[in-house]
């Protein structure tokens, strides 16, 4: 269920994108302008992480995730009127708004079902959700648009998805301990791969937001997720544009605009695969974490190399390499809520590495439009690189266990 939340949720957010080219032609929006487009929903989606991860917390996962896609699946239907730049603006807002529970919600749930080891996996499987939602919706919204040859009912029809996906949910999902349809053998096999200061949560307080920022794994958290998350957005968003700036028409770049996502997914899995196996072998959670991220964050600088060049095989391969390692990193950032802090704040710590991604996200969006328009992508495609490396060893050098046990146990052993 989290999977095909985050495949929702991506092909909402995307139709905009993909449908970018031909939104500027028919609107005349410059690159800068678009931008602005774009920056409106990442405005929202920053801050609302916080928020809703605040909220979820207080309110639970299955009722918080409920009141979050019925929203968004609601402005996503509604988007079939917009009108005009201040309309985009105001809907992309909105999206935004109810779309940044998904990441808080889902790591939640993973931390409420899944056992330490099994986790990364649990991440990887809902995170490869946003990657199959990417890669989908190119073909899903163009393959409709070239049919109908209007770009408005194609709101209308992702819209709706969330509402299918929301019964099922309903119906589905409680707590381990609440659920009706789970075994006593399945409930002990949770309980005993987590660790026991989490089975104790339910009698605990919540945890204030400014106690979380005395620990530095949670600055740790928020510094990696504002400098490696850009990345993500900048191909999620602007991959189009920047394979049309290249003289790749949109149609001619469908594998282009298709085969990062897909080496996302296979990123995503990989990760999470390495650093169970490497949990499985006895190493402690955080290390295993750690030395997943030192793999894979600096690898990242061999994207550099396409800044150079213009061959559609060469940018295919660089840009897909990039992406896998980025999502292996990924995998482990979103993970790590739910491997350092106790459950009860899980919620709160994956808002706050949220909106720590949405700042950097509307900061560099600004900055690719402003770049691209005035000289090209050829130094969007450098920082893009080097920011992931940054990223990871601020992490390894931040989010390490503490030497004494937190005497109010919102700090786990890993």
């Amino acid at each position: 269920m989290l999977f095909f939340m985050a495949v929702i949720n991506y092909i909402d957010r995307q139709t905009v994108n993909v449908l970018g080219p031909i939104l500027k032609e028919e609107y005349r929006w410059d690159n800068e302008v678009f931008a602005t487009v774009l920056i409106s929903f990442r405005v929202a989606y920053a801050f609302m992480q916080s928020v809703n991860g605040r909220l979820l917390d207080l309110l639970g996962t299955r009722l918080g995730l409920s009141l979050s896609v019925a929203f968004y699946s609601i402005v996503q239907v509604l988007m079939t009127t917009v009108q005009g730049l201040i309309g985009f603006r105001v809907f992309r807002f909105l999206l935004g708004a109810g779309e940044a529970a998904n990441n808080p919600g889902c790591t939640k749930a993973v931390s409420e079902w899944f056992p330490v080891k099994e986790r990364a996996w649990a991440v990887a499987m809902f995170d490869a959700g946003s990657s199959v939602g990417g890669a989908v919706a190119p073909f899903v919204v163009l393959l409709f648009y070239h049919t109908v040859g209007n770009w408005r009912l194609t709101f209308l029809v992702t819209g709706s998805l969330g509402f299918v996906w929301l019964l099922i949910w309903r119906w589905l999902y409680y707590k381990p301990e609440e659920h009706p349809r789970i075994s006593p053998e399945e409930l002990a096999l949770i309980q005993h791969g987590q660790p026991a200061v989490e089975k104790a949560g339910a009698a605990l307080p919540n945890v204030k937001w400014h106690k979380l920022l005395f620990y530095r794994q949670t600055w740790g958290i928020i510094s990696g997720r504002f400098l490696i998350d850009p990345y993500w957005f900048f191909i999620g968003d602007w991959f189009a544009v920047y394979l049309k700036s290249k003289g790749f028409s949109l149609e001619a770049s469908m594998i282009g605009i298709w085969a990062p996502f897909l080496a996302s997914d296979i990123g995503n899995f990989f990760g999470g695969g390495l650093s169970s196996y490497f949990i499985r072998r006895g190493w402690p959670v955080g290390r295993a974490r750690r030395v997943v991220l030192l793999i894979f964050g600096p690898s990242m600088l061999l994207l550099i190399p396409a800044a150079f060049n213009s061959n559609y095989a060469v940018l295919l391969a660089l840009f897909s390499y990039a992406t896998f390692a980025y999502s292996a990193c990924s995998t482990m950032f979103l993970s790590l809520p739910a491997d350092v802090f106790h459950t009860r704040s899980v919620g709160s710590v994956s808002g706050l590495g949220g909106t720590a991604a949405g700042i950097g996200t509307l900061i560099t969006t600004y900055l690719i439009g402003y770049v691209s328009d005035r000289f090209s992508f050829q130094p969007v495609v450098i920082v893009a690189s080097i920011l992931p490396c940054v990223a990871a060893i601020l992490f390894v050098a931040l989010v390490r266990a503490g030497k004494k046990p937190d005497p109010e146990g919102i700090l786990l052993n890993f």
